[in-house]
């Protein structure tokens, strides 16, 4: 390990590895560093389709080609009467093969990317802790860090990428984390064996189900041997203030979504539930002299179109693209290192809009869509995370007017 490096990331997930590798590849002095000990559990399988590009260009889509994830060709949702929609198969949009994309134990899908940044030219070290990051007046420098059984040190670096999740390092120290207010959701979550899958093709899809009083609703998203994440999100207040323990709130909303309880007739719960609380927020700036956030770190929206891994391996290369001609020019300023966020931003706001239209609960997506079937291709594409092109939000022309008229007539009901 070095004392000086041009680039030190912190996190070793989807983001942080994405950013590494692709330093590292550009022939530039990178050290990657993850307090926990790979492969670590991590919450988040469900991938988007446009994951492809960043995957093919870290040089990993054989080794995803190959390995015994579960392919990924739609997605479904249930509305809260029952009714189930026509599955959106990617290929039908598409026919390429980026179409096709992997639902992931996390644990596996991660180790992969950190390996590989290893393999590109990165020094990573995992069950490594950063103590603090290192500031010279407004500029980070570095930071501190203490790998496993040894003493800290201090390590210098010409930028400090945070990609260290919902820990969200930098974010938090600088003031910069803000929760979304109408995003205050909890999420309690499981593994079943044997829950049923549909034939053929959509078997492997990730499928979105509302509980029939649309106060929470379900992922469903088949793994490797068996075994389906199963999940439900609701309002924090909602789903936590004098209810049980997860287990009893878990089984009280699967009442009320008759459709998955059919599912897991005959499953067998293989883990104990975890819950994730208020997960929702973003960040009010994004890169400083010397530091840039990616990932999780950079915010988070919601789970429901699985945009979590998509995002952060996206903005992860992104990223990498400016510290690489930053680097390359002598220029690691706030505006250089941030030169790719207004563009990120002008994608990702079609999926935050989208979470707005689900949690609306007078807005209908079935009635929409049968009333603006020219609108379906633009769906697909904000469903497969193609967001970044003029014209990826035509369909909220039309949306935005219905959204708004049915958030007054519930206001109108209220009072």
């Amino acid at each position: 390990m070095r004392d000086h490096y041009d680039c030190l990331v912190i996190g070793g997930g989807p983001g942080g590895c994405t950013t590494a590798a692709l330093v590292a590849e550009a022939s530039h002095t990178t050290l990657l560093v993850e307090r926990q000990k790979h492969p670590r559990y991590h919450i988040g399988e469900s991938l988007m389709p446009e994951t492809y590009w960043t995957l093919q260009r870290l040089g990993v889509l054989e080794k995803m080609k190959s390995s015994d994830f579960v392919k990924k060709f739609s997605v479904a949702f249930v509305s809260h009467t029952g009714a189930e929609s026509n599955p959106f198969f990617f290929k039908e949009h598409d026919p390429r093969e980026c179409s096709q994309t992997w639902q992931v134990e996390r644990a596996e899908f991660d180790k992969m990317l950190f390996d590989n940044a290893a393999d590109k030219g990165a020094d990573c070290l995992d069950q490594t802790r950063v103590l603090d990051v290192l500031f010279e007046d407004d500029r980070a420098v570095g930071a501190k860090i203490q790998q496993q059984g040894a003493e800290p040190r201090e390590i210098r670096a010409t930028v400090v990428v945070d990609a260290t999740g919902q820990q969200a390092l930098l974010a938090n120290r600088l003031g910069l984390k803000v929760d979304y207010p109408d995003l205050k959701k909890v999420a309690i979550w499981g593994y079943y064996r044997n829950a049923t899958r549909d034939p053929g093709d959509h078997g492997g899809a990730t499928i979105i189900m509302h509980t029939n009083e649309k106060k929470s609703w379900f992922w469903y998203i088949p793994l490797q041997d068996g075994i389906t994440s199963i999940g439900v999100v609701g309002d924090r207040d909602y789903l936590l203030k004098d209810r049980g323990t997860p287990e009893d709130i878990f089984e009280d909303e699967l009442v009320k979504c008759p459709a998955l309880a059919d599912r897991l007739m005959n499953a067998e719960l293989t883990s104990e539930f975890r819950v994730a609380k208020e997960f929702s927020y973003k960040t009010t700036r994004h890169a400083g002299d010397g530091w840039v956030l990616v990932g999780d770190a950079w915010g988070f929206i919601d789970p429901i179109y699985s945009s979590g891994v998509y995002f952060a391996m996206k903005s992860g290369e992104h990223a990498a693209d400016t510290i690489i001609e930053g680097l390359r020019i002598g220029d690691t300023s706030a505006k250089q290192l941030s030169r790719w966020v207004d563009d990120f931003h002008s994608g990702t706001k079609w999926i935050r809009k989208l979470v707005d239209a689900y949690y609306t609960n007078e807005f209908s997506f079935g009635r929409f869509m049968k009333a603006h079937p020219e609108h379906k291709g633009n769906l697909t594409d904000l469903l497969i995370g193609r967001i970044f092109y003029n014209g990826a939000g035509k369909i909220f022309e039309d949306m935005e007017p219905e959204l708004a008229a049915a958030k007054q007539a519930a206001l109108e009901t209220r009072w």
